[in-house]
């Protein structure tokens, strides 16, 4: 008999000795090619099975003896089989520019193709303008694969007059890319979802260093996914495609950027994986920068050590060189002339004259212990006398004398710091504010925390559900349910302000994302505790990291709860100052531990880190510079993890490990499964049977998955046993019958055949939907 293998798979078959024919399958140039072998088997002295094997023709085989599926014992593909990592050889690493006259009227279309050179990623990155959206600033198609990127960049022609730069980004995934339509009630994409800000921010933060001092027209970046085929993150590639809209404009940006993703796996770094890689990978990170440094990284690591991280970002970084590389090229063929002459030049000697008269009362400020209400006092009225100082010298230029005194207070600062290893709130470089931290405020909450650490503080709650309180999103991928969700709130009051409150701004979505990337890693999983977790971070007071004082509480009203966590994890935000915001950071870079807002405001990068003792959980950087090197970053990481061990120790003595039990307050889970045709069973008619047994069991809830797991939540657990029994009746193949436990026939109609029209008489014994 004849046996298909597949991938070369060679076992002697076990049902029978003599001669054997077996085909292997195997896939070249998308056509399948067979190959045939003969294997003459024997047992030896010892008993073990002896097999040679010959090739055989196709023509010498009886296609009437081949089997078309494997015989269960001789070949068995098992779900648990080990997954590995296979990277396929691509091309090396390479760029190239070309034009044609095929846009709409014979216009010229430039395209840029580029070849990565990374294993595993044999698809080109398709960069083409002159073709789609010709009366913007700059419009570009990016393609790799069958997923297709169309990105945007405008400006309007009038200078508004402001003091920063008027920079907005949208981004939406088109349901339509994915051959899905909305599930909204209109059926029309709609507001940015969550994963769509987050983009959008991923967008923002690496170009917007980058644009010109003193560009006051309002800039707008559109991107939109329209085609996507499901095998990669387009995340990456929007940051590129809108960087490259924005490269080819006239807006005045200094150098082309682009971004790629690393992953980590089986030991591995890897460039932008598939989605069935990452599910396997420790590393998500996506890094932006230009040929020359790091603009932005971003992403979350499963306890990973931070000299993994630097060669993480290196391997990313090599992937964006030779983008921008492209990106340089491309405009010079078809990018405009930036636009300069609008920018306001320096008012001449309006800087040395600020230095002359306001460095000893910036410096007074600096050297006073004042606290965060105070020094904004003082800054405030600082503020208002330069400006009435030069008011009568340089009329109508507010903008620019502000522009004047931050540059000034952004340099003393840095001097300070570099010259006497002390900030202005007299800390040392590496020194952490004092924290105060307390689990267990509330008595009906199942776990809370209060996390103080200096001038910062967040009240932070933790609530277990069932499965039906998991966070539902669509997405073009596909519905994506979490089990684990962390939102974080930044009201005005939090800094003595008044403003709008309501939905949660993209800071606020930012900051709930980063905090809650920071956690997951120590969760337990699914199995071991099967609830539903949302965190919520209130932000009380704040003046700087109030995302890593939520992931600090967070996992303080974590243990409160009982949730049963790895390990307890720890965030703190670096800054770094710098003599000139204008270059890229080097050996001159002062790295600043747990930074205030007015660090973060006049400083020059902020870089949040969070982990356990041994790794790193989460990371973001932002930096308003033209880029961070390797080496300043390894420094600011090594300096983060000494201050991430401190603040693990402060919260240690607050709360050691989680609570060994659940709040009374928190239902009980039980679990059960029955066959998934028996679902209807259980649910009924308009889920009348499912509200029965929740009404009559006293449960919280039932929840039934298309798997036939069915989740019970209650308070009584010897009600949750009655409701399961009850259930395993329902779904047993005798229905629940009476007697003895035997299915009672159903009465067979014994009447007259029914016609249509006819009225007849009797009784009603039930009415049922048909």
């Amino acid at each position: 008999f004849v046996v298909p293998f597949s991938n070369h798979a060679l076992f002697p078959p076990r049902s029978s000795l003599g001669f054997d024919i077996v085909r292997s399958s195997e896939r070249k140039s998308h056509e399948l090619e067979s190959k045939y072998w003969r294997i003459h088997s024997t047992v030896d002295a010892s008993g073990e099975v002896v097999a040679d094997v010959a090739d055989v023709e196709k023509s010498d085989v009886d296609s009437s003896n081949v089997a078309e599926k494997a015989d269960a014992e001789v070949v068995e593909e098992t779900e648990d089989a080990e997954w590995k990592l296979v990277l396929e050889e691509v091309p090396p690493a390479s760029y190239e520019v070309t034009s044609s006259p095929t846009a709409p009227g014979g216009g010229n279309v430039h395209t840029l193709t580029i070849h990565l050179g990374a294993p595993g990623h044999p698809d080109p990155i398709v960069i083409e303008t002159g073709k789609i959206g010709r009366q913007a600033s700059a419009a570009v198609t990016l393609t790799r694969g069958e997923s297709v990127l169309y990105a945007t960049a405008s400006r309007d022609k009038d200078t508004r007059d402001i003091d920063f730069l008027p920079l907005s980004v949208e981004h939406q995934e088109r349901f339509s890319s994915a051959g899905m339509t909305s599930g909204s009630y209109n059926k029309r994409d709609g507001r940015p979802a969550e994963h769509e800000i987050l983009v959008c921010r991923l967008i923002d933060r690496p170009l917007r260093p980058l644009i010109a001092d003193g560009w006051r027209h309002e800039t707008q970046l559109l991107s939109w996914i329209l085609s996507y085929d499901g095998v990669r993150t387009c995340d990456p590639l929007a940051v590129t495609a809108s960087a490259a809209a924005l490269w080819l404009s006239d807006v005045p940006l200094s150098k082309p950027v682009a971004a790629a993703i690393v992953g980590y796996i089986d030991g591995q770094l890897v460039l932008n994986p598939t989605t069935e890689q990452m599910k396997h990978s420790r590393l998500n990170l996506t890094v932006a920068g230009t040929k020359d440094a790091v603009l932005m990284i971003e992403g979350a690591a499963d306890f990973l050590p931070e000299k993994l991280m630097v060669e993480a970002v290196k391997f990313g970084h090599e992937a964006i060189k030779i983008q921008c590389a492209g990106l340089d090229e491309l405009g010079k063929v078809a990018g405009k002339e930036k636009k300069y002459d609008s920018i306001k030049p320096p008012l001449e000697g309006l800087q040395e004259l600020m230095d002359e008269m306001f460095t000893a009362k910036v410096d007074e400020i600096y050297n006073s212990d004042l606290s965060k209400e105070e020094q904004s006092s003082a800054s405030s009225e600082l503020t208002e006398s330069v400006l009435n100082a030069f008011e009568e010298k340089f009329p109508d230029e507010k903008a620019a004398i502000k522009a004047a005194l931050k540059d000034l207070m952004c340099r003393r600062m840095f001097e300070k710091a570099k010259n006497t290893g002390t900030r202005i709130d007299g800390r040392k470089l590496d020194e952490v504010r004092v924290i105060d931290a307390e689990a267990g405020l509330f008595p009906r909450v199942h776990g809370s925390a209060l996390f103080t650490r200096g001038q910062t503080q967040v009240v932070a709650t933790a609530t277990l559900g069932d499965s039906g309180m998991r966070q539902k999103i669509d997405k073009i991928s596909g519905m994506e349910e979490k089990r684990f969700y962390l939102q974080y709130t930044f009201p005005p009051s939090c800094v003595g302000e008044t403003g709008r409150v309501g939905a949660p701004g993209r800071r606020e979505v930012g900051h709930g994302n980063l905090a809650e990337r920071a956690l997951v890693p120590t969760l337990p999983s699914d199995e071991e505790f099967p609830y539903t977790i949302r965190v919520e971070s209130l932000v009380t007071e704040s003046n700087g990291s109030s995302s890593m004082a939520s992931v600090c509480g967070g996992c303080l009203a974590l243990m409160d709860a009982g949730v049963p966590i790895k390990s307890p994890i720890a965030g703190i935000a670096m800054g770094m100052l710098l003599g000139d915001k204008g270059g890229v950071s080097d050996e001159n870079a002062v790295i600043v531990s747990d930074i205030l807002g007015t660090e973060d405001a006049l400083g020059t990068m902020d870089f949040k880190v969070a982990g356990n003792r041994e790794g790193i959980t989460t990371f973001q950087l932002d930096i308003k510079c033209e880029g961070l090197t390797l080496e300043t970053m390894e420094m600011a990481l090594e300096q983060a993890r000494n201050g991430r061990l401190h603040i693990l120790g402060e919260m240690e003595k607050a709360l050691k490990e989680p609570r060994p039990h659940l709040p009374s307050t928190v239902p009980k889970i039980t679990r059960m499964t029955i066959p998934e045709d028996s679902i209807g069973k259980v649910i009924g008619p308009g889920g009348r049977q499912i509200r029965a047994l929740i009404e009559d069991f006293g449960l919280v809830n039932i929840d039934v998955e298309e798997n036939g797991e069915v989740q019970l939540t209650g308070f009584d657990l010897e009600q949750m046993e009655k409701a399961k029994e009850l259930i395993t009746l329902l779904t047993s193949p005798l229905g629940g019958g009476k007697g003895k436990g035997e299915r009672v026939p159903r009465a067979e109609y014994s009447g007259p055949e029914p016609v249509e029209g006819t009225t007849y008489k009797g009784n009603i014994t039930g009415i049922h939907n048909f």
